[in-house]
């Protein structure tokens, strides 16, 4: 698998957030290898019930990852924790849509607070990042590696996103879900970049398909059983 990264000098010096598009399950190592290579340790924002694994727990809290819970305090806890990463001078990863993309086209769909609301509370930059290749080396649920023919797995990398419109509005729901579109905005500008194509003029917006917005999808399922942690 070749790469191919561009815009690595709109990386900050300092602390900052990395908001990616994500359409497959190696995202992760795509972004997180980019971020390593400049010598910035990765901290991504990861399910609380992997530290509760033996081995890979232990590896997660060595390495500093940020376990997420889906109650209230508990989201507030994991952005406590995002907070001290980010001004300490770290980089956190956060996947601003939760989950792999519904997009039937793996176009960034609509995407959560939690990044926006990291970023307004630090006053952190929100780099946004875009990738494009990673689901043709192992595409959306996919079981198995596609490794021939040799694929290139190009990342852009954005200006930090101008959220200086927000500072001083209060953190409600209205602030957020803004501010959450100019994030999407920016990666799906750059995600257009690379795929040289436009992006639907709406977002896919899971709950209007009566899609889960978390947990695995399988197109055709009933909207019930689209996600095993639905309901918890």
């Amino acid at each position: 698998m070749a790469k191919k990264w561009e815009g690595i000098g709109k990386l900050p010096a300092g602390g900052f957030i990395a908001v990616p598009n994500h359409c497959t399950e190696i995202d992760p190592i795509v972004v997180g290898h980019l971020v390593y290579n400049q010598k910035r340790p990765p901290h991504f924002l990861a399910k609380a019930g992997l530290f509760k694994v033996p081995v890979l727990g232990s590896l997660l809290r060595a390495t500093k990852q940020i376990p997420v819970e889906r109650s209230t305090a508990g989201a507030n806890r994991s952005l406590q924790l995002a907070k001290e990463v980010v001004d300490a001078g770290g980089a956190i990863i956060i996947y601003p849509e939760g989950t792999l993309t519904r997009d039937p086209d793996l176009w960034p769909m609509k995407g959560h607070t939690g990044a926006a609301r990291l970023a307004l509370q630090t006053g952190a930059p929100v780099v946004p990042m875009a990738h494009w290749g990673a689901q043709e080396v192992f595409p959306r649920y996919a079981k198995r590696f596609h490794v021939f023919p040799r694929k290139t797995v190009r990342v852009l990398v954005g200006e930090p996103v101008d959220l200086s419109s927000f500072a001083d509005r209060p953190l409600d729901r209205a602030t957020l879900t803004e501010a959450t579109d100019v994030i999407m905005d920016a990666i799906t500008a750059l995600l257009e970049t690379l795929r040289g194509e436009k992006a639907p003029a709406e977002r896919w917006d899971p709950a209007l398909h009566k899609q889960s917005k978390h947990g695995r999808f399988v197109e055709g399922a009933p909207s019930e059983t689209q996600d095993p942690e639905a309901g918890k």
